[in-house]
């Protein structure tokens, strides 16, 4: 049996396409539904054309993020996952919900984390004379982009980099490393001791695969802060 997955978006879904793209017969992992904080999101119409489940939690028919994160979790656990995937989920969840899938709560993060938390990490990688940017899987934990991180993909800023040109750079990353992500947890691969994430048993830092070059070519599991 494949690993149930719900995985939550917001916006235009480009990291639900990169997985729904991976997800052959041989993927591990399979989608048991698709939801939305937002009811324009263009990732819903990205399912739909998959023939996924999709579903909507408006957040804004909730005065509170307790109601919110309350009837989140209802329709997440309707599904059953084994693994939920934040991809593009614009909204800060408490730590009730966080707690209630630890370990099995991951997130993508365009930067090398712990660099640039939150917003905007583009133009801050580009004011703070990034020399290096980047993509970053982590599980999640009540810090907002705090968790362990699980994977994390590099690139090279260059002098006529934008704003622009970095986010386009970024996500193709992020499409690369997220689907990864998926596929080691699916396979039993990854565990968590000591609040760092280890790949077959082994710490990453211990197989050479620490972050700290161009990783364009090979994405690398991460387990050890930079």
């Amino acid at each position: 049996m494949r690993l149930p997955v719900v995985v939550l978006i917001s916006g235009r879904g480009t990291n639900l396409q990169a997985i729904i793209d991976q997800s052959s017969s041989d993927f591990p992992a399979e989608i048991r539904a698709v939801i939305s904080s937002n009811p324009q999101a263009q990732g819903l119409e990205r399912a739909r054309r998959a023939g996924l489940t999709t579903e909507v939690v408006d957040h804004r028919k909730y005065a509170l993020r307790e109601d919110f994160d309350r009837a989140l979790l209802d329709v997440i656990d309707s599904y059953r996952p084994q693994l939920v995937v934040m991809a593009g989920f614009m909204r800060i969840v408490g730590a009730g919900l966080i707690r209630h899938y630890s370990g099995r709560l991951i997130n993508i993060h365009p930067s090398l984390l712990p660099q640039f938390k939150g917003l905007d990490t583009h133009a801050r990688a580009l004011r703070n004379g990034a020399r290096q940017h980047g993509a970053s899987v982590h599980f999640v934990t009540p810090e907002v982009d705090g968790g362990p991180v699980i994977i994390q993909a590099a690139l090279l800023v260059q002098p006529q980099d934008t704003v622009q040109t970095l986010a386009s750079g970024v996500l193709a990353l992020e499409h690369r490393i997220l689907p990864q992500a998926i596929k080691w947890f699916a396979e039993g691969r990854l565990t968590i001791k000591n609040g760092q994430v280890l790949l077959d048993g082994r710490r990453c830092a211990d197989q050479g695969l620490a972050s700290g070059e161009d990783q364009t070519a090979e994405p690398s599991c991460n387990g050890a802060s930079p």
